[in-house]
């Protein structure tokens, strides 16, 4: 199986590849060359329980952390711009959905959008390095918004399904934390 996918679309990732038991979710994108300050992208996995809330801040993964809780997703930094390991195996059944997210460092000299942003793309492949699916971001809204959900690694019955988000954010790091209960206390 290797599909390019829609925003919206789903891919059912261990059902049409029987026996597979740990992908690797590759982020990548272009960015126009700046005189000035650059947008720095920051990808982040939020590993969410059924609520699609974080299960606690240990189980975020990115630059600052990279694994979380139980190790079974852990952050990579190899061919694309960046990889998550996720060893589905090893995924706790309290899990019910991993969101991959990108979201623009709040520096205050940064840019203030994803508007120098061109061709960002989320995969998701076997250990092998094969491509199962692949969904390119459209661009066109970049020019408005500061973070952007790629897509969704989720169970459905016994099985892990990925599918294409590309839900923008204005309002950055702050909206991802609203939306998926980062930060709060438990």
């Amino acid at each position: 199986m290797t599909g390019r996918l829609v925003p919206g679309a789903n891919a059912a990732v261990t059902a049409e590849n029987p026996g597979l038991t740990a992908v690797v979710v590759g982020i990548s994108w272009d960015q126009i060359a700046s005189r000035g300050p650059s947008a720095e992208l920051v990808p982040v996995a939020i590993v969410c329980g059924p609520d699609g809330k974080v299960l606690s801040d240990d189980d975020l993964v990115f630059f600052n952390q990279l694994e979380n809780a139980d190790a079974s997703v852990r952050y990579l930094d190899e061919s694309d711009q960046e990889e998550i390991d996720v060893d589905l195996a090893s995924v706790p059944d309290t899990v019910d959905k991993i969101v991959f997210a990108v979201y623009l460092d709040p520096d205050p000299r940064s840019p203030k959008d994803l508007g120098s942003v061109r061709s960002m793309s989320v995969r998701v492949c076997a250990p092998d390095g094969r491509e199962l699916v692949v969904f390119p971001l459209p661009s066109e809204r970049n020019h408005m918004i500061d973070a952007v959900i790629l897509g969704e690694l989720y169970r459905h019955r016994s099985e892990w399904k990925f599918r294409a988000v590309g839900q923008g954010y204005t309002t950055g790091l702050t909206g991802l934390r609203t939306d998926h209960g980062i930060g709060r206390a438990r």
